[in-house]
Protein backbone atom coordinates (compact mmCIF):
# COMPACT_ATOMS: atom_id res chain seq x y z
CA UNK A 1 0.00 0.00 0.00
CA UNK A 2 2.97 2.46 0.88
CA UNK A 3 3.94 1.92 -3.32
CA UNK A 4 0.53 3.43 -3.65
CA UNK A 5 0.94 6.18 -1.77
CA UNK A 6 4.45 6.59 -3.17
CA UNK A 7 3.01 6.75 -6.85
CA UNK A 8 0.03 9.35 -5.67
CA UNK A 9 2.40 11.70 -4.28
CA UNK A 10 4.53 11.45 -7.66
CA UNK A 11 1.45 11.77 -10.09
CA UNK A 12 0.29 14.63 -7.73
CA UNK A 13 3.97 16.46 -8.20
CA UNK A 14 4.98 15.12 -11.63
CA UNK A 15 1.24 15.86 -13.24
CA UNK A 16 -1.25 17.90 -12.01
CA UNK A 17 0.63 21.57 -12.28
CA UNK A 18 0.50 20.55 -16.04
CA UNK A 19 -3.12 19.83 -16.64
CA UNK A 20 -4.07 23.33 -18.00
CA UNK A 21 -1.19 22.76 -20.68
CA UNK A 22 -2.51 19.20 -21.46
CA UNK A 23 -6.14 20.41 -21.27
CA UNK A 24 -5.02 23.22 -24.17
CA UNK A 25 -2.69 20.95 -26.13
CA UNK A 26 -6.15 18.34 -26.15
CA UNK A 27 -8.88 20.98 -27.03
CA UNK A 28 -6.75 21.83 -29.68
CA UNK A 29 -6.17 18.46 -31.30
CA UNK A 30 -9.46 17.58 -30.93
CA UNK A 31 -11.28 20.79 -31.28
CA UNK A 32 -14.19 21.07 -28.90
CA UNK A 33 -13.83 21.50 -24.87
CA UNK A 34 -16.00 19.00 -23.79
CA UNK A 35 -14.05 16.19 -26.15
CA UNK A 36 -10.77 17.86 -24.58
CA UNK A 37 -11.95 17.04 -21.10
CA UNK A 38 -12.02 13.35 -21.96
CA UNK A 39 -9.00 13.19 -23.66
CA UNK A 40 -7.10 14.76 -20.46
CA UNK A 41 -8.97 12.17 -18.21
CA UNK A 42 -7.27 9.29 -20.33
CA UNK A 43 -4.18 10.84 -20.49
CA UNK A 44 -4.27 10.95 -16.86
CA UNK A 45 -4.84 7.74 -16.11
CA UNK A 46 -2.46 7.07 -18.23
CA UNK A 47 0.09 9.15 -16.75
CA UNK A 48 -0.80 7.26 -13.10
CA UNK A 49 -0.54 3.86 -15.16
CA UNK A 50 3.11 4.95 -15.80
CA UNK A 51 4.26 6.97 -13.16
CA UNK A 52 6.39 4.46 -11.90
CA UNK A 53 8.17 3.99 -14.81
CA UNK A 54 8.59 8.05 -15.32
CA UNK A 55 12.20 8.46 -15.34
CA UNK A 56 12.54 12.11 -14.22
CA UNK A 57 13.16 14.78 -16.88
CA UNK A 58 11.20 17.15 -17.89
CA UNK A 59 7.11 16.02 -16.98
CA UNK A 60 5.72 19.04 -19.21
CA UNK A 61 7.09 17.02 -22.56
CA UNK A 62 6.23 13.87 -20.54
CA UNK A 63 2.14 14.58 -19.88
CA UNK A 64 2.09 16.85 -23.35
CA UNK A 65 3.11 13.18 -25.05
CA UNK A 66 1.25 11.05 -23.38
CA UNK A 67 -1.97 13.72 -24.02
CA UNK A 68 -1.25 13.63 -27.73
CA UNK A 69 -1.50 10.25 -27.70
CA UNK A 70 -4.75 9.93 -26.10
CA UNK A 71 -6.19 12.87 -28.36
CA UNK A 72 -4.63 10.81 -31.42
CA UNK A 73 -6.36 7.68 -29.86
CA UNK A 74 -9.46 9.39 -29.07
CA UNK A 75 -9.89 11.17 -32.41
CA UNK A 76 -9.74 7.14 -33.89
CA UNK A 77 -12.31 5.84 -32.68
CA UNK A 78 -14.58 9.28 -32.15
CA UNK A 79 -14.08 10.86 -35.49
CA UNK A 80 -13.81 10.01 -39.18
CA UNK A 81 -10.61 8.87 -40.85
CA UNK A 82 -10.17 12.12 -42.59
CA UNK A 83 -7.40 13.45 -41.07
CA UNK A 84 -4.29 14.50 -43.48
CA UNK A 85 -1.26 11.42 -42.94
CA UNK A 86 1.91 13.05 -41.74
CA UNK A 87 3.09 11.89 -45.62
CA UNK A 88 0.88 13.68 -47.12
CA UNK A 89 1.54 17.58 -45.24
CA UNK A 90 5.47 16.40 -46.31
CA UNK A 91 4.40 16.00 -49.78
CA UNK A 92 2.80 19.42 -49.87
CA UNK A 93 5.82 20.74 -48.16
CA UNK A 94 7.82 19.28 -50.97
CA UNK A 95 5.02 20.84 -53.53
CA UNK A 96 5.18 24.30 -52.36
CA UNK A 97 9.18 24.21 -52.23
CA UNK A 98 9.32 23.23 -55.51
CA UNK A 99 6.65 25.93 -56.87
CA UNK A 100 8.78 28.29 -55.14
CA UNK A 101 7.16 29.23 -51.90
CA UNK A 102 8.64 30.61 -48.99
CA UNK A 103 9.65 28.05 -46.45
CA UNK A 104 9.49 30.86 -43.30
CA UNK A 105 7.53 34.09 -43.94
CA UNK A 106 8.59 37.55 -42.70
CA UNK A 107 8.56 38.05 -38.66
CA UNK A 108 7.68 41.42 -38.72
CA UNK A 109 4.44 40.71 -41.26
CA UNK A 110 3.58 37.64 -39.18
CA UNK A 111 3.58 39.78 -36.07
CA UNK A 112 1.96 42.98 -37.61
CA UNK A 113 -1.26 40.17 -38.92
CA UNK A 114 -1.41 38.46 -35.92
CA UNK A 115 -1.46 41.20 -33.54
CA UNK A 116 -4.28 42.89 -35.85
CA UNK A 117 -6.27 40.14 -35.74
CA UNK A 118 -8.43 39.12 -32.50
CA UNK A 119 -8.64 36.11 -30.27
CA UNK A 120 -11.57 34.16 -32.25
CA UNK A 121 -10.07 34.84 -35.97
CA UNK A 122 -6.49 33.74 -34.63
CA UNK A 123 -8.05 30.54 -33.05
CA UNK A 124 -10.01 29.50 -35.96
CA UNK A 125 -7.54 30.10 -38.43
CA UNK A 126 -4.86 27.87 -36.35
CA UNK A 127 -7.97 25.59 -36.76
CA UNK A 128 -7.80 25.37 -39.71
CA UNK A 129 -4.58 24.30 -40.20
CA UNK A 130 -3.73 20.65 -41.01
CA UNK A 131 -3.44 18.47 -37.43
CA UNK A 132 0.52 17.64 -37.81
CA UNK A 133 1.07 21.76 -38.52
CA UNK A 134 -1.40 22.55 -35.59
CA UNK A 135 -0.10 20.55 -33.10
CA UNK A 136 3.62 22.08 -33.53
CA UNK A 137 2.53 25.26 -33.70
CA UNK A 138 0.91 25.00 -30.77
CA UNK A 139 3.10 23.24 -28.37
CA UNK A 140 6.06 25.93 -29.89
CA UNK A 141 4.22 29.09 -29.66
CA UNK A 142 1.25 28.59 -27.00
CA UNK A 143 2.71 25.58 -25.10
CA UNK A 144 6.30 27.20 -25.44
CA UNK A 145 8.35 24.24 -25.95
CA UNK A 146 11.59 24.17 -27.72
CA UNK A 147 12.28 22.08 -31.05
CA UNK A 148 13.68 19.45 -28.89
CA UNK A 149 10.84 18.81 -26.72
CA UNK A 150 8.31 19.25 -29.79
CA UNK A 151 10.64 16.23 -31.60
CA UNK A 152 10.29 14.41 -28.44
CA UNK A 153 6.55 14.67 -27.41
CA UNK A 154 5.09 14.29 -31.57
CA UNK A 155 8.33 11.74 -32.06
CA UNK A 156 9.77 13.55 -34.98
CA UNK A 157 13.21 14.65 -36.21
CA UNK A 158 13.88 18.30 -35.30
CA UNK A 159 14.39 18.98 -39.13
CA UNK A 160 10.68 18.00 -39.42
CA UNK A 161 9.46 20.43 -36.26
CA UNK A 162 11.26 23.36 -37.88
CA UNK A 163 9.76 22.80 -41.18
CA UNK A 164 6.23 22.70 -39.62
CA UNK A 165 6.39 25.32 -37.83
CA UNK A 166 7.47 27.32 -41.07
CA UNK A 167 4.61 25.99 -43.02
CA UNK A 168 1.95 26.90 -40.21
CA UNK A 169 3.33 30.07 -39.72
CA UNK A 170 3.06 30.75 -43.27
CA UNK A 171 -0.26 29.09 -43.54
CA UNK A 172 -1.64 31.19 -40.73
CA UNK A 173 0.13 34.00 -42.01
CA UNK A 174 -2.28 33.61 -45.11
CA UNK A 175 -5.17 33.04 -43.93
CA UNK A 176 -5.10 35.79 -41.30
CA UNK A 177 -4.84 38.30 -44.56
CA UNK A 178 -7.37 36.70 -46.33
CA UNK A 179 -9.64 37.19 -43.47
CA UNK A 180 -8.49 40.97 -43.71
CA UNK A 181 -8.87 40.88 -47.34
CA UNK A 182 -12.36 39.57 -47.27
CA UNK A 183 -14.03 42.41 -44.81
CA UNK A 184 -12.21 44.81 -46.83
CA UNK A 185 -13.31 46.59 -50.26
Amino acid sequence: MAGNEDDQARFRRVVLPHLSDAYALARWIVGNPTDAEDVVQDACLGAFRGIEGYAGGNARAWLLTITRNAAFTWLSKNRSATVFSVDDVEEVERKELDRGLPMEGSETPEAALIAKADANRLEAAIAQLPVPFREALVLRDVQGLDYREIAQVIKVPIGTVMSRLARARSRLIAGIAAQEGVGKT
